[in-house]
């Protein structure tokens, strides 16, 4: 992780954070890439992206798969997109009740019939709450919303599909700095998003992060 501060500027606590999620075990599915993160929350801060890709098999047609044709070309849908912040103040907030607080987005596409049920946002809040549990996430002070969010197509755009997303925006304070539960539990919510199994058949690692 790259910041404008010389390493030794960086508290211990902070860098061993990083440490942690460099070395959470997370989902293979989920590709990540860190990206700015917001300088105003926290003197300190990490932010992730993390993306689920579904590779669509291109239509060959008639005579069969095209010469020359590349999986790199191949179109590709986004089953779930998320974020994840964290946040660190020396100090302490009052609502964070402590230093450290994570801060997720997550967002997906649902099928119809999915997305007409009522219970959709309760069934969202507790995929998060069962993610944290099952990975040992140990935390307080969590709060959030689930919204569902139908678009319909309007003037020349009318004959495109209506569709229906959840989004997910939550917030909680971990209990210690051992940080690498949450961000895999955070990453097996996304992938439950995007609507795959539970059970995952590997892990990858996170590349280490370098302070400067």
């Amino acid at each position: 992780m790259t910041y404008d501060r010389p390493a030794s500027a960086i508290p211990s606590a902070f860098a061993k954070a990083l440490d942690e999620l460099s070395h959470a075990k997370v989902r293979k599915e989920l590709k990540f890439t860190e990206i700015p993160a917001p300088g105003r929350l926290a003197p300190f801060a990490l932010a992730l992206s993390g993306d689920v890709i579904d590779v669509v098999p291109p239509d060959h047609g008639p005579h069969g798969q095209e010469i020359g044709r590349t999986p790199f070309l191949q179109p590709q849908e986004q089953l779930a997109t998320g974020r994840f912040i964290l946040l660190y103040d020396p100090a302490g907030q009052e609502l964070w009740n402590g230093q450290f607080r994570i801060v997720t987005y997550i967002r997906a596409r649902l099928d119809h019939d999915m997305g007409q049920d009522a219970m959709l946002a309760s069934v969202a809040w507790s995929w998060l709450e069962d993610s944290l549990r099952e990975r040992e996430a140990f935390h307080h002070s969590a709060g959030g919303t689930a919204t569902r969010v139908i678009s319909e197509s309007f003037g020349d755009l009318a004959g495109e599909q209506d569709h229906i997303d959840i989004e997910l925006r939550a917030s909680w304070s971990p209990d210690s700095a051992h940080l690498g539960p949450h961000l895999s539990a955070w990453a097996d919510l996304v992938c439950t998003f995007a609507g795959l199994p539970p059970l995952p058949e590997g892990v990858q690692q996170l590349p280490h992060r370098r302070l400067s």
